[in-house]
């Protein structure tokens, strides 16, 4: 790994590399397969992790499936489903949903299908590990897929959306960027960026199919990313990517429904330059949440209440590089890996689990074109 700085890095992973040097033994047992989506031909690319060092090694690339926006596992950890950014597959204008087996941390294809349009970003597994529902960025559009084995069936629900927001770059057409799922399972969710508006849907899991129970309308020209529930069971996050905000969410179980509780500023204060916000992630207990912004390139770590969701700010963090795609915990939660899209590196900081503060300086290791990091064991 190439180090951008030593000092704040080291300071906090001192006791961890002493254990590795006085046990080798140890530190090979510990290792970990990362699998980590690239916008490159290559696909999927297989890494090596060590939480007790916090070092990320090459290990080659796992499949060849181009530009692969998201990857995601399934519930048993025993497949791994991807969505591929491209513009055509099997002949026809649309993007890719593919699935593989692992097995000793190796990919075996299964199953790929046509998702709905092209540009295909994200790709979403239900808590059953039986659907499947994919987002087009590019066709502005949805799919959804029934699940046996790992295997996925073709598309058995698709939805092209309509709407347009204000800002003329970027909401000229609808922009479908991120599918998940909530609690309970038994609602589904897309956002649209391009139309502010996040879809809601009643799910079947028994048939992989979506009816339509609702909309959440964000602030014109916020473009709604991402979506994320907090642990607490009624609490979600929704990142603005055009406008660099956070909207904070109450979720009605009996309904699907989400409500604006407060609304969350992630820029500093007088910043003018271009500014896009990205993604979020929330620490295993539900005590701490980060979001990750992208052309000024910083974390924001922030304390939430875990009866409420309610955040407060911690501060502002380097994320090690230009345009932080998407950032995750390890396992072990003592390390922040972040995937610096036009660095081409993912770079990795060390993390106190009790207070959740970022190290300000990391390092890093070359990564083409990083979009997700996923680790294969929980």
């Amino acid at each position: 790994m190439t180090k951008l700085s030593r000092r704040d890095f080291l300071l906090s992973a001192s006791a961890a590399t002493f254990a590795v040097a006085a046990s080798p033994s140890l530190a090979a047992s510990s290792r970990q397969r990362v699998f980590i989506g690239s916008g490159t031909p290559d696909g999927i690319l297989a890494y090596d992790w060590n939480p007790l060092d916090g070092e990320l090694t090459p290990a080659g690339v796992a499949a060849n499936l181009p530009h692969a926006a998201w990857i995601a596992l399934s519930p048993d950890r025993k497949f791994l489903y991807a969505a591929s950014e491209v513009d055509s597959y099997n002949g026809k204008p649309t993007g890719a949903a593919a699935s593989f087996g692992i097995e000793n941390g190796t990919l075996h294809p299964l199953s790929a299908q046509n998702s709905a349009g092209v540009g295909t970003c994200h790709v979403a597994v239900d808590q059953t590990g039986r659907v499947l529902i994919s987002a087009d960025y590019g066709g502005g559009s949805a799919a959804s897929f029934s699940i046996a084995a790992g295997r996925l069936s073709p598309a058995v629900w698709t939805e092209h959306y309509a709407m347009h927001g204000p800002n003329a770059d970027r909401q000229q057409s609808a922009h479908a960027h991120f599918a998940s799922f909530s609690p309970d399972n038994r609602f589904a969710y897309i956002n649209d960026l391009g139309g502010d508006v996040i879809h809601i849907y009643s799910l079947d899991a028994s048939t992989a199919k979506l009816t339509p129970a609702g909309t959440y309308h964000a602030r014109p020209g916020a473009g709604p990313r991402t979506l994320h529930f907090h642990i607490n069971g009624h609490t979600a996050y929704s990142v603005n990517e055009l406008d660099s905000t956070v909207d904070v969410l109450e979720w009605n179980k009996a309904e699907g429904s989400l409500k604006l509780v407060s609304r969350i500023e992630l820029l500093p204060e007088g910043y003018k330059g271009p500014t896009r916000a990205c993604d979020t992630v929330i620490s295993r207990d539900g005590s701490f949440v980060y979001f990750a912004n992208r052309d000024n390139d910083f974390l924001y770590s922030f304390k939430a209440d875990r009866s409420t969701g309610a955040l407060t700010p911690m501060g502002r963090s380097n994320c090690g590089g230009k345009t932080p795609r998407n950032f995750v915990l390890d396992p072990s939660e003592r390390w922040m890996l972040v995937a610096n899209q036009d660095s081409n590196i993912v770079s990795v900081f060390a993390r106190d689990p009790k207070t959740g503060r970022l190290a300000e300086e990391g390092r890093s290791v070359a990564a083409p074109a990083p979009m997700r990091i996923l680790f294969v064991e929980a």
